[in-house]
């Protein structure tokens, strides 16, 4: 048996070739697993779940299916951060802590979206602050649809644009705060996702930290077992 862990889909209507990749992924991937962990980013944005469009709600179905053979768990992303309980319930997920530590057959382990890490990018972090307060999120949730899926797309773009002139550095986790998670959860394993750089990570301190890649060119899975750790690639199948 083991033990599954994707992030950083970005589900969108505009891109049907991740969702078939994502559902193909589900169909034939699950059979010996003991659990599935989404680490955030399943959608490309989300602006709450009374505007979920047709493909999340049939995605949400299949979800569904999936976790009734085994438990389904979901960390939000920084794109799907508004994503809530009534979307959760239509997939049968269950939504963890940001911060989340689990025994991964017998190895203390932490798991994030990793957002929380990249420290450097201060622009950023002081955004993640206003939007973890629940009465911004509130506030956020009583404006219109239509102003809601505006603002969502103006952050988008803003983001797209301010990501093509940060560098490298700057966008990648801060090594400082990797190691205080790690003191703080006293764990000796880190998996996360967010800086799409799928990579398996022995540090100097005899802890590792394992990336999950992203789903735009190609399908990202870590696998974990009791036997090892394995970061697969999953080639998207030509479409229809």
């Amino acid at each position: 048996m083991r033990t599954l862990f994707i992030g950083d889909l970005h589900l969108s209507a505009d891109r049907l070739d991740i969702t078939q990749a994502f559902t193909h992924f589900l169909d034939t991937q699950l059979d010996d697993a003991d659990a599935l962990y989404i680490l955030g980013d399943l959608f490309e944005v989300w602006v709450g779940d009374d505007i979920a469009l047709p493909f999340a709600l049939e995605l949400a179905k299949k979800l569904k299916q999936v976790s009734q053979k085994l438990p389904v768990y979901f960390i939000h992303g920084n794109r799907d951060f508004m994503l809530g309980k009534q979307f959760a319930r239509a997939a049968g997920m269950q939504i963890l802590p940001e911060v989340t530590c689990l025994n991964l057959y017998g190895v203390e382990t932490v798991i994030l979206h990793g957002d929380s890490l990249c420290t450097l990018d201060k622009a950023y972090q002081r955004f993640r602050k206003l939007r973890s307060f629940a009465l911004a999120r509130w506030l956020y949730g009583c404006l219109s649809r239509k102003t809601r899926q505006g603002i969502a797309n103006k952050i988008r773009n803003k983001s797209k644009s301010s990501n093509q002139q940060k560098s490298y550095t700057i966008m990648d986790v801060e090594p400082n705060a990797v190691e205080a998670l790690f003191v703080q959860t006293h764990t000796q394993q880190m998996i996360h996702g967010h800086t799409h750089r799928p990579a398996i990570h022995q540090l100097d301190n005899g802890c590792k930290r394992i990336v999950v890649g992203d789903w735009y060119e190609q399908g990202s899975v870590l696998s974990v077992s009791a036997e090892g750790i394995s970061l697969e690639s999953l080639p998207f199948e030509p479409t229809t």
